[in-house]
């Protein structure tokens, strides 16, 4: 709805009735008369334009309107009109997962009392969301508000994502699992809701036998020393050679197994060593890609298995097949084992205890499952059995297995290294640090940067590339890894993204304006969106929030990198078009800011920089 050219019009003409209310300023104090008529064609003029900027903003609501953003306007003015001193408060408003407690909700007043502890002030987030409450604005959407529950209630969201297996590299494999889980988990964060992040590790099992018999071959004095464990790939491989191979060996690492089991303290410090020497690699892993991640492995449910066996067989839902016992759940063909003929337990039972866990302990209102689409079939008998015994309703709780493609070479073979290896991640982390510095000196950043801001950049391009690559495509599909295609800075990539960000951050650095600057202008600067470039990219600003509840409702976060792309490059037919800062051609001296312009920099700047934040991507000023 174009009411902005409205508006502007009777800005000026209600200008022009102000300054002919004081004809004596203008010499016409003999025309008096006339001047009146004027007056009064001119508020006959200002009246139909008032209702004609009426009627454009009505009908902008009936075929236009877009709730959650309308909301997100009505919410923000609240936050301003309660908080009017607190810089950038945080605004989420989203739909309510659960109807019970209403339609829609704002998440703002926990991360809003968040940011004013850091700043030093204690106040309650109650307190926070009562303020709100007081200062929301008539309006034609809100029949009514409630602050729920004792205090304020934030939905609690566990991701599951990562997991790679104890006593063996993170691969490529693990790639998309960790990038995307962490991304999600961003949005979510952001949006207000209270995250917990799980790392399901495998950290249990029969190769552990196998693992520790080989220890106390190799290391055995491995109680009283730690033992010198560097590759811990190739001491897998060999372990596993011997279990193959040694009949007398295969037999040592079942009783180990039996031991582990009982948690004999000999046993379960070889397993712990084995385990802590996994998770010093994986947090190198982790380190690179700035991923935030709790363990919580298969070990941590062991015992809470028997009691899920327990309550399935004690309301009749246990089968017996062959010895093994199965859980058969309404609509699905395949049964769960949920304990073997052997009386071991299998990924099956886990999986169910830890999504009782999550459901009874954590009280989680919405859970997700981050893992290759390989697994869609057991998460959905998995969470059809949970429905059958009554543990969650899908109606009131969020359980969804967010399932992706795998990576493929250039070849468009499944990705592998050319001995036909899996491609260890840390190789292709390095890797990517390699490329992204020779194409930093390519470009002869070396010789404009200092040594730390081209580290700084070396690390944006790498991993911000690598993880851009991924999730700007759609998580379903497999995709081809390509170092060549990501490190381009043309087109939808994170390296084009990166530098459109410095070149839009360096221009209130040419026009000397401070952030404390902009914050003052934005209070008093009247944004015109008078050339169809500006138009155009305001437009495009105001869809960002539309975009993450998209985001929040179907977990695809290409929907973000495309967006992002479009921004930029929308911001730059905007640039071209529109000067931003006016400059004398022979002195190259600033002569005029356009500040209303600056103000559309400074938000293109600011939701990119916020985009990258979900993705994970950490942006430099410099590059």
């Amino acid at each position: 709805c174009r009411n902005g050219f409205i508006e502007q019009e009777i800005h000026s003409l209600t200008a022009e009735i102000e300054s002919l209310k004081n004809p004596q300023s203008l010499g016409l104090s003999s025309h008096l008369d006339g001047l009146r008529e004027e007056n009064a064609k001119l508020k006959y003029r200002l009246n139909i334009l008032k209702r004609s900027l009426q009627e454009e903003r009505s009908q902008c609501s009936k075929t236009m309107m877009n709730i959650n953003q309308r909301l997100q306007e009505i919410f923000g003015e609240a936050i301003r009109e309660a908080w009017p001193d607190l810089e950038n408060p945080p605004l989420a408003v989203t739909p309510n997962q659960q109807a019970k407690f209403g339609d829609y909700q704002c998440n703002s007043a926990m991360a809003m009392a968040q940011m004013m502890k850091s700043k030093g002030l204690k106040v309650n987030p109650r307190e926070i969301a009562e303020k709100i409450q007081q200062n929301i604005p008539d309006n034609e959407l809100i029949e009514k508000t409630e602050i729920a529950g004792p205090g304020f209630k934030i939905l609690h969201v566990v991701v599951d994502f990562s997991s790679p297996n104890i006593a063996k590299e993170m691969h490529v494999g693990h790639l998309r699992s960790t990038i995307i889980g962490d991304s999600m988990c961003r949005l979510f964060e952001f949006l207000g809701y209270d995250v917990l992040r799980l790392n399901h590790v495998g950290d249990w099992g029969t190769q552990f036998g196998m693992l520790i018999a080989h220890l106390q071959d190799k290391f055995p004095n491995y109680l009283t020393v730690s033992p010198p464990i560097g590759d811990l790939q190739a001491f897998y491989k060999e372990s596993k050679k011997r279990f193959d191979e040694e009949e007398d060996f295969k037999k040592r690492a079942y009783q180990c197994v039996v031991k582990l089991q009982s948690k004999d303290p000999a046993f379960i410090k070889g397993w712990n060593l084995i385990c802590d020497v996994s998770r010093n690699e994986f947090q190198k892993v982790y380190n690179c890609l700035d991923i935030q991640i709790i363990e919580r492995g298969e070990s941590f449910y062991q015992e809470k298995m028997i009691a899920v066996v327990k309550e399935f067989e004690a309301k009749g839902l246990v089968e017996m097949d062959e010895g093994r016992k199965i859980v058969f759940a309404p609509g699905q063909q395949i049964p769960l084992t949920v304990v073997k003929s052997d009386g071991g337990y299998t990924y099956d039972t886990s999986d169910l205890a830890a999504l009782r866990q999550r459901l009874f302990d954590e009280k989680a209102d919405i859970i997700i499952y981050v893992t290759d689409s390989g697994q869609g079939t057991h998460f959905q008998v998995v969470f059809a059995a949970a429905q059958m015994i009554g543990w969650y309703d899908p109606k009131v709780t969020r359980v969804e297995h967010a399932g992706f493609g795998v990576v493929l070479g250039e070849d468009k073979k499944k990705f592998k290294t050319r001995s036909g290896d899996t491609v260890r991640l840390m190789d292709l982390l390095d890797e990517g640090l390699k490329r992204s510095m020779d194409k930093l000196k390519e470009k002869d950043r070396d010789k404009v940067l200092s040594t730390e801001e081209l580290t700084k950049a070396q690390h944006s391009v790498a991993f911000g590339c690598i993880k851009y690559a991924d999730l700007s495509h759609n998580r379903i599909n497999d995709y081809v890894f390509s170092f060549d295609k990501m490190l381009d800075d043309r087109g939808n990539t994170a390296a084009y993204l990166l530098y459109a960000f410095t070149r839009i951050r360096s221009i209130a650095r040419l026009a000397n304006i401070d952030e404390v600057a902009l914050r003052k202008a934005a209070e008093t600067t009247d944004v015109l969106l008078q050339h169809d470039k500006e138009w155009k990219l305001g437009k495009c600003l105001i869809r960002f929030p539309e975009i993450l509840q998209k985001i929040l409702d179907d977990l695809l976060l290409h929907t973000l990198c495309d967006y992002l792309y479009e921004l930029a490059t929308t911001f730059t037919e905007f640039y071209d078009s529109c000067y931003c800062i006016e400059k004398d051609r022979q002195t190259g001296e600033v002569v005029k800011v356009n500040m209303w312009r600056m103000l559309l920099c400074d938000a293109t700047a600011a939701i990119m920089a916020k985009g990258f934040d979900i993705l994970g991507i950490n942006p430099v000023s410099r590059m």
